[in-house]
């Protein structure tokens, strides 16, 4: 994996980002906390439902990528707070994966999938979340943050008009994985897989 020169100078907390990141999503996390002492649902009551999910989504990928038609450029999208990293449980810098996310997306990318990350952070948070997500072990095609405008608009609008521009790319976007219902809706996947939220509990 390529390091970047900046990687090394970035002084940004573990809690700056998770409080960033929530504050910029309020229709996403309205119920977020970047403790988790506020959520009611523990760590490994969350890891064992992801991982429940990640189950059903392994096989899926498994078999959608051995019938990848000739040429066909297949491309994962994933949301990114408490999807692929533990933002609600990770208290340092770079934020730990959600290893059940992380040992599908490493089978995906070992095999030719893009993996492309549609978020609601704002835009200064680009460098340190695609850091973040590089050092622990996710290979970034593609970031995709909300600049300026974007963080007026509608969450689940903006998500999909990033799938409909990774599409217009050329890729065929054969999953698409989040845990809230905005990282979900509005098509632009071949099929979708959501992480537990809680009722809003987790961003």
């Amino acid at each position: 994996m390529t390091r970047r020169p900046w990687a090394r100078r970035i002084s940004v907390t573990a809690v700056s980002v998770a409080a960033l990141a929530a504050t910029a999503a309020p229709a996403e996390a309205a119920a977020t906390s970047t403790s988790s002492a506020s959520a009611k649902v523990d760590y490994g009551t969350w890891q064992k439902d992801c991982q429940t999910v990640m189950d059903q989504a392994l096989p899926y990928l498994k078999d959608r990528i051995a019938a990848a038609r000739p040429g066909e450029k297949q491309a994962l999208v994933l949301d990114i707070d408490n999807t692929t990293l533990e933002t609600d449980f990770g208290f340092s810098y770079p934020q730990p994966a959600n290893r059940p996310v992380l040992a599908a997306a490493r089978y995906a990318q070992e095999h030719g999938v893009s993996l492309f990350f549609v978020t609601a952070r704002p835009g200064v948070l680009y460098w340190p979340t695609e850091y973040n997500l590089e050092h622990d072990g996710y290979d970034v095609s593609g970031l995709r943050v909300r600049g300026l405008f974007d963080l007026f608009k509608d969450v689940a609008a903006y998500k999909t008009a990033q799938r409909a521009a990774i599409e217009n790319d050329g890729y065929t976007i054969i999953a698409n994985i989040g845990n809230s219902a905005t990282d979900l809706s509005g098509g632009h996947a071949e099929k979708t897989f959501k992480l537990p939220d809680y009722d809003g509990q987790l961003s």
